[in-house]
Parts: C-alpha cells; sequence; structure tokens
C-alpha cells in the first residue's frame, strides 16, 4: 500500500474509453470526493466519453481526442505543460494509454499488476495494485483505491441530466410506459455478442403485448441503424426507432425513462445502471460477472457458462477470467423464452421502475 500521510494536493485519473468502463470510473470519483474532498482530481478522458460524464461536478476534464491522429498527442502534451500531479491513476492498460503516461509528471504512476498489465503497461509504472484479478472490472477499479489507503467504497453513479436532452426523452418516451432495447454492441472483429433480429423482433412483439412502448436504440453506424430498422420491419407491432439521433445525454435520460432495458454486453448496459433502471443483460459470449451491469447481476440472462464448455472446450474455473467466446452461434444459447419469462417475472414482482 502507498502510504500518504496525508491526502495529496493533485491526482489524475487516466482512462479513456470505452462507454462502460468510463461508467465505473464514477464510483472511484465519488468515493474520493468524498475521502479526500481537498485533493484535486482531474481526468484525462476520450473526447465522445466526455460527452456522457461532463456533468461530473468537482473534476477537470483533460480531453484526448484520439481521432486527430498523431495531433492528439500535441495536444495532450500542451495541456500537460507544467503541469505536475502528486498521483496518476493508470486505469487504462493499452499501449496508447501507457505511452500517453510518458507526457504526466507524477511520482507515482500506479498501474495494474502484471496479470492483468497488459501491452507492457507494468514498464511505465512504477507501483502497482493487488488483490484477486477474478472479479468485476468495479471492483477491480477499487482496488487502486486500496493501493492508496483508502477502503471506503461510495457505489454512487450520480450525473447530471441536462435539461434538452431531458426534454427529448419525454418527447419520444411521451406517457406511457416504455421499455428499451439497445441491440446492437460496438462493432470489433469476431465480436458475436448481438442476439439475432429475429429474436428481438419476437420480444418487442411480446412487450407490446404486455403494453409497453418499445424504443430501440443505437449509434449512428450505419450497421446499427439498419438492424434496428430491420427489427422494426419484422415486427407485428410498431417500435420506434430511435438509432442514431440518441446522443449519449439523451440515451442517459430516455434509459432513466425507461421501466426496463434489454441489451447484450454493451456500453448503454452500464449507463442504465448510472440512473437506475434495471437491465435484463443478454450474456453468452463475455463473462457477467467481469463486464456485467453491476446492479443488475441477479436478472441478466448468462448462458456463458454453457458457452465457455461448448465452444471453448473449458468450465469457468478452467478459463481465463473474462475470456471470449468467440463463434458466430454463441448468442443462440439464449431462448427467447429465456428472455420473456424474465419479463413476465420482472413484472409480476414490480421489479421494473415506476
Amino acid at each position: 500500500m502507498i502510504d500518504f500521510s496525508q491526502a495529496p494536493k493533485s491526482l489524475c485519473i487516466f482512462r479513456l474509453s470505452a462507454i462502460g468502463d468510463v461508467t465505473h470510473i464514477l464510483p472511484v470519483i465519488h468515493t474520493l470526493q468524498k475521502v479526500w474532498p481537498e485533493t484535486r482530481i482531474s481526468w484525462i478522458i476520450g473526447r465522445l466519453e466526455y460527452e456522457l460524464v461532463k456533468s461530473l461536478a468537482g473534476v477537470e476534464f483533460i480531453i484526448f481526442d484520439k481521432s486527430r491522429g498523431w495531433k492528439s498527442w500535441l495536444d495532450l502534451r500542451r495541456q500537460l505543460k507544467g503541469r505536475r500531479f502528486d498521483i496518476l491513476l493508470m486505469m487504462q492498460a493499452a499501449l496508447r494509454a501507457s505511452l500517453a503516461s510518458l507526457l504526466i509528471s507524477a511520482p507515482v504512476k500506479l498501474g495494474y499488476d502484471r496479470q492483468r498489465a497488459v501491452d507492457y503497461q507494468w514498464l511505465f509504472s512504477n507501483q502497482a495494485i493487488r488483490g484477486d484479478n477474478r472479479v468485476h472490472v468495479l471492483d477491480g477499479l477499487f482496488q487502486f483505491l486500496e493501493a492508496i489507503g483508502i477502503d471506503q467504497k461510495i457505489y454512487n453513479w450520480d450525473l447530471a441530466i441536462d435539461d434538452a436532452d431531458q426534454h427529448y426523452a419525454d418527447s419520444v418516451g411521451g406517457d406511457s410506459p416504455y421499455v428499451v432495447i439497445n441491440p446492437c454492441s460496438s462493432q470489433r472483429k469476431n465480436n458475436w455478442r448481438n442476439w439475432s433480429i429475429e429474436n428481438y423482433a419476437r420480444v418487442a412483439d411480446y412487450l407490446h403485448g404486455k403494453g409497453f412502448q418499445v424504443l430501440l436504440t443505437g449509434s449512428p453506424a450505419l450497421t446499427e441503424i439498419r438492424f434496428c430498422e430491420s427489427i422494426v420491419d419484422l415486427c407485428d407491432s410498431n417500435p420506434y426507432n430511435c438509432a442514431g439521433e440518441t446522443t449519449l445525454g439523451r440515451l442517459l435520460a430516455l434509459i432513466k425513462g425507461a421501466r426496463f432495458l434489454i441489451a447484450p454486453d454493451t456500453g448503454p448496459a452500464h449507463i442504465a445502471t448510472i440512473v437506475d433502471t434495471p437491465v435484463i443483460g443478454l450474456f453468452a459470449s463475455s463473462n457477467p460477472n467481469r463486464t456485467g451491469p453491476y446492479k443488475s447481476q441477479d436478472i441478466l440472462i448468462d448462458r456463458y457458462p454453457e458457452a465457455l464448455q461448448r465452444f471453448n472446450h473449458k468450465s469457468i474455473a478452467q478459463a481465463n477470467w473474462g475470456e471470449r467466446v468467440r463463434n458466430p452461434g454463441v448468442m443462440d444459447l439464449i431462448a427467447v423464452e429465456q428472455v420473456t419469462q424474465r419479463i413476465y417475472s420482472l413484472i409480476a414482482k414490480a421489479v421494473v421502475k415506476h
């Protein structure tokens, strides 16, 4: 443990992306602000992710816009020129982040232990966290605080919602109870985390029969817009397709008003955690005990153990923590009836948000 005789004057967090991981930083910051109220907190963050958390009070945001290519490095160097922090929390184990850490002046650079410090992060840090590595991502981030002598954990995700974003959500959601389906995860090679269009359409029709308006959300990516359009085309009901028009702020407001969210392993599932909206997460390709929506572990659908056994020929104990199942048929392990039964159970138990 790094022993601070008194709270440091300044602390820098480096975590650029992705959306889900950025939401996990919020409880860490709320804890730091509670325990070390006088410490100045700076957060080096990606441009897109900043749009979600920019209302967070008491934090200086330093934008690293990787879309600018080599100019992003010059921008970061300019913003940090003459700056010195008491400690840097290197919460992103990736080569880009490690190289950027060379531009950050701090006597203590705390990174991951050897098991988690991918891309040779240990060469760039001078201190490492300790603890069980088979934990949820959020619990792993709290190990950074444990390493600097903070044992308290405040599970607070609070973010203010912009009035314009709330107005959008109110105009789209209307007065009827609605459910948000965010059907797509991010587009990556061999990323088979999406359920089928046909299955989503059947679930949307089931929700309509239960009296819910269904809102489909997605990024501006053409693949996601077309995916959602295909769901609408297959439905007997008439879901409202918001794909492509929901900024992160609008999405936060929209999910806040939803009775619950249905989504695979994707950032919006963690956005729902911020606003206490239950999530029926669809997990088969990835381990929900590591990356699932933190407050909805008891209601998500977990076929990951079966997927590991069938496609990777491993048990949970044998697999690396967070090992992915990369098979195009993996999400077929989740049946429509499992999802509709979970919906029915939520309604019957009045677990859904009111």
